[in-house]
């Protein structure tokens, strides 16, 4: 369901009735002949788009749902238009009578919504339930950069990071949590983090490292080695042995098809990905 909606008899019940614990709706008393409902209709508008995820705007047009306009109005105590309802779990939580600034709709939405690191955390982890990896890495990462200091959002990155392979970030992320905040959720973290650093001893890897030793110069066997450096997770080093394929031909075989499509596969704002694109442009240009 859209978190702008427009409010009849018919979805009333649906559109005010609790969704989850901190989800707020703006019950918003609007007419078009009000030049001041309609300028604030705009700031709702913005606000929508801004907490798409933890707010939904009803607006109910007082014109045209003049019947049930009355009902809720004797309910709330309407006295002006525009008038905002503020429900929180199905229950009125604020009443902002009279037209008001984004400041003002913004400070009674912090001070009703859970901060701002554990929106995106939640958000994080509804998209690592969805098996969208790219938008739950990119929501942790935010929340990290906003509260580096919160143990569950440090953890909740953590697990994303192994779930993607990127295993020396993870671990910096689990070293960050202090020994009163170990719980069961952190000793998973690090079991799941040892089993994929020796998932990635692949003896293939390792043979093909030797392979290469002896026969620096065969490209053939870098790309293999990338290859398998791709299939056991370590995307990072894959990129790193293809880089060198192909800083000695930048033709050669499919090194730089493979290059970009791991480029395209890490999560987006990803530095390795920044990097290695940096580096293959200097190749390029």
């Amino acid at each position: 369901m859209e978190n702008k909606i427009t409010l009849t008899p018919e979805n009333i019940q649906q559109v005010l009735a609790p969704t989850s614990p901190d989800h707020l709706v703006l019950l918003s008393f609007f007419s078009a002949q009000h030049p001041d409902c309609v300028a604030q209709a705009a700031i709702l508008d913005e606000l929508a788009t801004q907490y798409a995820s933890s707010i939904t705007i009803a607006t109910l047009d007082c014109d045209i749902q003049q019947a049930l306009a009355g009902q809720l109005a004797q309910q709330v105590g309407l006295q002006a238009l525009p008038t905002v309802v503020v429900l929180k779990g199905g229950s009125p939580v604020d009443v902002l009578a009279g037209p008001k600034s984004k400041e003002e709709f913004t400070k009674v939405l912090t001070e009703h919504l859970p901060s701002p690191e554990l929106i995106l955390l939640e958000q994080a982890k509804q998209a690592l339930a969805n098996g969208d990896l790219n938008s739950a890495y990119s929501n942790a990462k935010q929340a990290y950069d906003v509260a580096k200091g919160n143990s569950r959002v440090n953890l909740v990155f953590a697990d994303i990071c192994i779930q993607i392979q990127k295993l020396e970030d993870a671990e910096a992320l689990l070293g960050t949590i202090p020994e009163d905040q170990k719980d069961a959720y952190f000793n998973n973290l690090q079991s799941k983090l040892t089993q994929a650093k020796d998932a990635q001893e692949s003896p293939e890897i390792k043979r093909l490292t030797q392979a290469i030793e002896e026969a620096p110069d065969n490209l053939e066997l870098v790309c293999q080695l990338a290859q398998a450096q791709v299939d056991a997770g370590k995307k990072e080093d894959a990129l790193a042995s293809l880089f060198k394929v192909l800083s000695k031909d930048l033709s050669f075989g499919e090194a730089k098809k493979g290059f970009l499509d791991i480029i395209a596969s890490l999560p987006e704002g990803d530095s390795t990905a920044a990097t290695y694109r940096r580096k293959l442009y200097s190749l390029l240009y």
